[in-house]
């Protein structure tokens, strides 16, 4: 017999149920945190920020060498993190240099690619 993976019966536990709900009521946070996670969903920009945790500044030239855009493109995506409060950068002459915008995003980053190591390996 095949294992269903709903409940067979409703039984809502009112008590965890209204304190979630009320950590959820703080809708720009769940809005602010599902476009950190949507500017992640992309390829070259997953690829941006995990070169970021490796080295802790790059370029836009560098980045765009090593995800295999132009710079144009590298910059655009590079933007839109800066955008997302995920990165930062600063200017030296005329090379700009980025770096992401706190520990929280390298953590996030880091646990993100060891989690999914993790899974790999049970397979």
């Amino acid at each position: 017999m095949e294992e269903r993976d709903v409940c067979e019966i409703t039984c809502v536990d009112n008590e965890k149920t209204t304190r979630v709900q009320q950590h959820l009521e703080n809708g720009s946070t769940i809005l602010e945190v599902t476009k950190l996670f949507k500017a992640l969903s992309d390829e070259t920009r997953m690829k941006i920020a995990y070169a970021l945790t490796l080295e802790e500044e790059l370029c836009v030239c560098d980045v765009a060498n090593i995800v295999g855009a132009t710079t144009a493109t590298a910059s655009h995506h590079l933007r839109h993190l800066k955008s997302l409060g995920l990165a930062k950068y600063r200017k030296e002459g005329k090379l700009v240099y980025y770096s992401l915008d706190d520990e929280h995003v390298n953590h996030l980053i880091q646990i993100a690619f060891a989690h999914q190591e993790e899974v790999a390996s049970r397979d």
